[in-house]
């Protein structure tokens, strides 16, 4: 019990408040860390849109991201005393990696399975997942996600109070991200699939990261095959709505 207690006495001390908050490197880090959160979540922000959007109500999108925002606080807390320990965490990670997985296939599944109720002429179900359930698995995988983005915070400084100010902050961001994406889901459906694509992507990037495969997919080249993925989604659904008005057009003239 006190060496639990020893592991979180230094996010009570004066001390590092001062040298988080009271000092331009303080700061400075803070921002770097905050900057880096964003960046090495990426992926999460992917996932979250994804999640959320199958609520189907603006309302209980924004309340899940916000119940999940609180519970992911929680957590970073916890995990950054815990921090030395998170290295050895990697079967969270093995299994983050197959429930994404399990994700992205049962998506492309039950889209299959709809398109082939619909051609035998049966109205198809339409699943909308549980406020709670949604909820929780945004909790979980922000565990999943986070304990590169803790690693590599803890390494760039050993003052907690900074490493956990940086984190809220970026979580913060990346939270407005994926509400960004969530309002981009709506407009261009086609972004669902491709959401779905890069999960099934997201999840070979974590299983070869696992230490005995130790591949490292930088998260560089990652945001590069979004930003392509992205634009080519963009296109389609430019082509698509172009094709659907010429058809309109071509309609109303033989109508006339």
């Amino acid at each position: 019990m006190t060496k639990l207690i020893s592991l979180y006495t230094p996010f009570f001390e004066a001390s590092d408040w001062h040298a988080a908050i009271m000092t331009s490197a303080g700061l400075m880090t803070i921002l770097t860390l905050a900057i880096m959160e964003c960046l090495l979540s990426v992926d999460n922000a992917v996932v979250l849109a994804a999640q959320t959007a199958t609520l189907k109500d603006p309302k209980k999108e924004h309340h899940a991201l916000m119940w999940g925002l609180w519970g992911s606080y929680l957590f970073r807390f916890i995990a950054i005393g815990l921090g030395a320990y998170l290295i050895k965490f990697w079967i969270v990670k093995a299994v983050g990696a197959g429930y994404l997985l399990y994700m992205s296939i049962h998506f492309f599944y039950e889209q299959h399975h709809q398109k082939r109720t619909k051609n035998k002429g049966e109205k198809p179900k339409v699943k909308v997942r549980s406020f709670w359930g949604t909820v929780a698995t945004i909790i979980l995988l922000d565990i999943v996600f986070s304990i590169d983005s803790i690693l590599t915070a803890l390494a760039l400084d050993n003052n907690p109070v900074i490493v956990l100010l940086g984190g809220l902050i970026g979580i913060l961001a990346m939270r407005f991200v994926a509400q960004a994406m969530i309002v981009l889901l709506a407009k261009i459906p086609e972004l669902l699939f491709m959401a779905y694509v890069l999960i099934g992507f997201i999840a070979l990037k974590l299983a070869l990261s696992l230490p005995m495969i130790d591949i490292e997919i930088s998260n560089t080249l990652f945001s590069i095959f979004v930003i392509l993925a992205f634009g080519a989604t963009i296109g389609l659904h430019w082509w698509r709505d172009k094709r659907d008005a010429n058809k309109r057009a071509a309609a109303n003239n033989s109508d006339k």
